[in-house]
């Protein structure tokens, strides 16, 4: 992790992307590997930073280049959910590679998460709601 001074500004691994769009905020991971405990906390911290902007946030979690995750890092978008719900928010998830797919499908996240499959559909079903 690298700090610089000034403006206290973080450079995390694994980085992400965010981008704003009218409905919704859109994070998306670049790394294709988030399996080491510094990664998760890395994630963690970043997701907060965005959750944190705004309460009732409709946020869209990309993950089309991630190929491997660990289970920290399940139990990590369980603890991001809850959270996004508490505030009034929501949250959609999109891109999900297919080998990480049927790791949420055996541990039944399928129902816990609205799984979609790319960005543009997960916003629509969120502006479906407004």
């Amino acid at each position: 992790m690298v700090l610089s001074g000034e403006f206290g500004m973080v450079d995390i691994q694994p980085r992400i992307s965010v981008e704003y769009t009218d409905d919704a905020t859109v994070v998306a991971f670049t790394d294709e590997k988030i399996l080491e405990e510094m990664d998760v906390r890395s994630v963690r911290a970043s997701i907060e930073a965005v959750i944190e902007q705004a309460s009732g946030i409709r946020l869209v979690l990309d993950f089309r280049h991630v190929k491997f995750l660990s289970s920290a890092m399940l139990g990590l978008l369980i603890r991001v959910s809850k959270r996004i719900y508490e505030q009034g928010g929501e949250l959609r998830l999109c891109n999900i590679h297919s080998g990480i797919y049927e790791v949420f499908k055996i541990t039944r996240l399928t129902s816990v998460f609205d799984i979609y499959e790319d960005v543009e559909s997960a916003i629509r079903s969120l502006s479906d709601r407004r």
